[in-house]
């Protein structure tokens, strides 16, 4: 089964930030053999709060979606972030 990275942003502050973040992701999840399956785009919000950014990445399996997260390169770019966004980050599994 796959893993899935899925990212629900409550409050972006830095668009800069977030544009600083996204490159050195972007070069963590290709590491790890994610795939960008959402990444922004048109969004309505049925239930909870209205997020301002939605991501989901695929990796081909939970425990790789895992190693990615941990990794150094991603907490680099997690960093970046810190005092910059408000977002629920969580690992799933799933087909």
């Amino acid at each position: 089964m796959n893993g899935y990275w899925v990212c629900i942003y409550e409050k972006i502050a830095s668009e800069e930030k977030l544009k600083e973040y996204a490159v050195k992701a972007k070069l963590a999840v290709e590491k790890f053999s994610g795939k960008f399956i959402v990444r922004g785009g048109k969004s309505r919000t049925n239930d909870g709060i209205n997020s301002p950014r939605v991501v989901v990445v695929e990796f081909p399996n939970y425990e790789t979606a895992i190693k990615c997260y941990d990794s150094i390169e991603y907490k680099e770019a997690h960093n970046i972030l810190e005092n910059y966004a408000i977002r629920h980050h969580q690992v799933v599994e799933g087909s």
